[in-house]
């Protein structure tokens, strides 16, 4: 509309340019991968944050300079529009002028052709395609013409709304079946959740039994440890009371002959003063022995007795750590199977999915120009 020769503006081609130049720069930049680097330069992101804000008050300036010219070309751009706007009034009112004195309607040769009573004064036109009234010259049927056109408009009303009715059904049908599908998926990993929940406090509980029968077990062995350590000391601690006693009573202290005994130890005597053993004596001597012999068949049976219980609680922990075991096996062999059961039939049902949207819904595919427009920028 506006036929203004107006000049390039030779800083708006340049920034156009440099900010070219500088995306190609940076693309060669992003996109080659021998170049790029990973990390973090601070140096570099700060002079580029001190390019930044000065490239931001350049431009700035530039906009502002601008803005100032775009004033100025929109005001003279303005006048040069009113300028041809009242130029095209002028000569529109002298057209008319000159029509109206020089060009009347019925001064026209052809007036009976745009007389305005030309249809009051001509017979009717036609109500239907085989008016007798419509002749070859009568010049009220032409070939191509549109007889029908309101009824055609109608009718393709009305077919594009049956149309788009027939779409709106089926997108709410296939909205309806995905959201069945979603919800079916939702409910079954809801199922999985709640059966990995049971067999996570399933074998919970079971470690829970095994560390009871393992605290059981070990303080059943303190407590016998316990007991042995305090047999050990009530023994030792009538040892020597025993000793204490018996030196108390002994020959040595009452004068009895059996003081001969020397100091050496019981196995050496005085010579001097030595009459040889009494039957006290050997009957003591006896008697030590055979309580000796009783006591160390006492700890072999004790020590049986813990060695029998030991292997009895190994027996019970391994026995019950192989029943665990087996329980576990029959419960993960069986999530197996209903998991294997529940994949074969999301596998049919993805696979009659994915049937439906090659068949039915992707139907054109993306072509190879459609790949191409990606990746083209560095932004």
């Amino acid at each position: 509309m506006y036929k203004l020769d107006l000049p390039i503006d030779l800083k708006e081609v340049a920034a156009i340019e440099r900010r070219r130049n500088r995306e190609q720069q940076r693309q060669s930049r992003i996109f080659n991968a021998k170049v790029r680097t990973m990390g973090v330069d601070v140096a570099a992101l700060d002079k580029q944050v001190e390019e930044r804000k000065t490239m931001e008050k350049t431009e700035k300036l530039r906009e502002e300079a601008f803005d100032a010219d775009r004033e100025q070309y929109d005001k003279i751009a303005l006048m040069l529009e009113q300028r041809e706007r009242q130029l095209s009034r002028d000569l529109d009112q002298a057209v008319q002028n000159y029509r109206a004195q020089n060009q009347r309607a019925e001064t026209r040769r052809e007036f009976d052709l745009y007389d305005p009573d030309a249809l009051k004064k001509d017979r009717p036109a036609r109500v239907s395609d085989d008016d007798p009234r419509c002749g070859p010259a009568s010049l009220q049927k032409f070939a191509g013409e549109d007889l029908n056109e309101e009824k055609r408009r109608e009718l393709l009303t009305d077919m594009t709304q049956k149309w788009l009715a027939g779409q709106i059904e089926e997108r709410k049908r296939s909205e309806a079946q995905q959201k069945y599908a979603d919800n079916l998926y939702d409910l079954k990993r809801v199922e999985l959740d709640e059966r990995a929940q049971h067999l996570s406090r399933m074998e919970e509980e079971c470690r829970k039994a095994v560390d009871m029968a393992t605290t059981s077990f070990n303080q059943a062995l303190a407590m016998e440890a316990s007991e042995r350590r305090r047999l050990q000391k009530q023994q030792e601690e009538d040892n020597n009371f025993a000793e204490i006693y018996n030196h108390l009573t002994g020959d040595i202290l009452t004068e009895n002959p059996a003081a001969a005994v020397s100091t050496f130890g019981p196995h050496s005597v005085v010579p001097d003063r030595w009459k040889g053993m009494s039957p006290e004596q050997l009957k003591a001597i006896l008697d030590t022995q055979k309580r000796q012999c009783q006591e160390k068949q006492r700890l072999k049976e004790e020590e049986k007795q813990q060695n029998i219980e030991w292997d009895r609680q190994r027996a019970l922990a391994a026995r019950a750590a192989i029943n665990l075991e087996q329980e576990e096996h029959e419960i993960s062999k069986e999530m197996r199977k209903r998991l294997d059961g529940y994949n074969q039939q999301l596998s049919r049902e993805q696979r009659a999915h994915l049937e439906y949207l090659d068949g039915v819904v992707y139907t054109n595919n993306p072509t190879a120009h459609y790949h191409s427009q990606f990746n083209t920028t560095s932004r």
